[in-house]
């Protein structure tokens, strides 16, 4: 079977993640490039990146390229296309743009011609044309331009992936999972390895950290667009997922522990595990992370702590940093812990000298995960701080 080209988006920092993990299903030709990955492989390794990735935010699949000047040339590309091969008439469509210095002044004049052509093109074919759905389209054709060049692609996703399908409770300022998992990544954290998250919310890091230790795949609980396609080979798909569900581990008590100050962060916390069959796998209780003593004598520590732009006051900011470092430095000694934060100032109130600095984007937020490797008084010196 003759291979596709697929794009893959990402949150921004995490491309070699992405490039792993789309390795680890069989993709081909992988090549990062800033947000994102292309790749190529036939439709199982599409159907695999969907439900597989922790990292991904949609696997596009491309079906046009060309150059252009203006409107009208995408318009005849988009037009030359055979999109009544792909979907069928009845199925609701919406049409994105995006694009990085194109020279042309509308992008919403763009998006409106493409529409056009696709609808044209299945007039001819037809007789009828499909109809437009903003909220909760069926087929997403997304169109990227840079200066002279324009690609189309076919969302084979649908929601974006870090939508793994489970999650009922939020927070007001709410950590993608898909940048919690390759946060967790960075930080070295493997199965088996003690975690702890203080500040745990609606448990986005444990939820992660769950579905990893148990081999569960980020994506059995949901649906996908490629479903959707002329082309969805239900028999491979089938296969597909029936290999993921029997790589599942059952549920059992882990080295995973959340906490938060607030009982009803706790609550939401515990009430998306039990969404998600994994209640049995974490440790949850309410507690003060300026007080909390660790669970082992070692591991990791994550957390997305109050910033900026979230909850808390500027204030009150300026005087939880410095008590955070000290609470981490009394109690905290043989564990790396790591924060992750659009706070400039949380590196220079905490009091701790960060041994990594990586910037991740939150959104469209830029942060920065802050890795402290709390050294124990006995080893002081040494870079080690006794995590594997």
């Amino acid at each position: 079977m003759a291979n596709n080209q697929y794009f893959a988006t990402c949150p921004r920092g995490l491309e070699m993640l992405l490039a792993e993990d789309l390795a680890g299903v069989g993709a081909e030709e992988v090549r990062t490039v800033p947000g994102g990955a292309h790749f190529t492989g036939d439709w199982r390794c599409c159907y695999r990146a969907n439900l597989e990735t922790r990292i991904a935010i949609r696997i596009l699949w491309r079906v046009g390229h060309g150059r252009y000047k203006g409107e009208e040339d995408i318009f005849r590309l988009a037009l030359s296309l055979s999109w009544q091969n792909w979907f069928e008439v009845n199925r609701t469509l919406r049409v994105y743009v995006t694009a990085i210095k194109s020279p042309l002044r509308s992008l919403e004049f763009t998006t409106l011609r493409i529409k056009d052509a696709v609808c044209d093109r299945f007039r001819e074919a037809t007789g009828s044309r499909p109809s437009i759905d903003t909220a909760r389209p069926d087929v997403r054709i997304h169109a990227f331009l840079t200066a002279e060049e324009v690609t189309l692609y076919l969302d084979t996703s649908g929601d974006p992936l870090y939508k793994r399908g489970f999650k009922r409770a939020s927070v007001e300022a709410p950590l993608k999972e898909n940048l919690a998992a390759g946060i967790l990544r960075l930080a070295g954290w493997k199965p088996g390895i003690p975690l702890l998250d203080p500040m745990c919310g609606s448990g986005t890091f444990l939820l992660e950290a769950a579905q990893m230790a148990l081999d569960i795949a980020p994506g059995l609980a949901r649906g996908f667009a490629f479903e959707k396609l002329k082309n969805f080979q239900n028999g491979q798909w089938h296969r597909v997922k029936g290999e993921a569900e029997a790589r599942r581990k059952p549920v059992e008590p882990l080295p995973l522990y959340g906490s938060d100050l607030y009982g009803e962060e706790v609550a939401r916390a515990r009430q998306n595990l039990a969404a998600a069959g994994l209640e049995g796998a974490v440790t949850l209780k309410q507690a003060d992370v300026l007080e909390i003593s660790p669970p082992a004598e070692s591991g990791i520590l994550v957390a997305n702590p109050p910033y900026g732009v979230r909850i808390q006051s500027r204030v009150g900011m300026d005087q939880f940093y410095p008590k955070l470092g000290d609470a981490l430095k009394k109690r905290f000694a043989g564990w790396n812990c790591h924060f992750i934060s659009a706070d400039a100032d949380l590196a220079k109130l905490i009091g701790l000298k960060a041994s990594r600095k990586t910037p991740l984007y939150n959104g469209d937020l830029e942060c920065r995960l802050y890795e402290y490797r709390m050294v124990s008084g006995q080893n002081r010196g040494k870079l080690d701080c006794g995590v594997d």
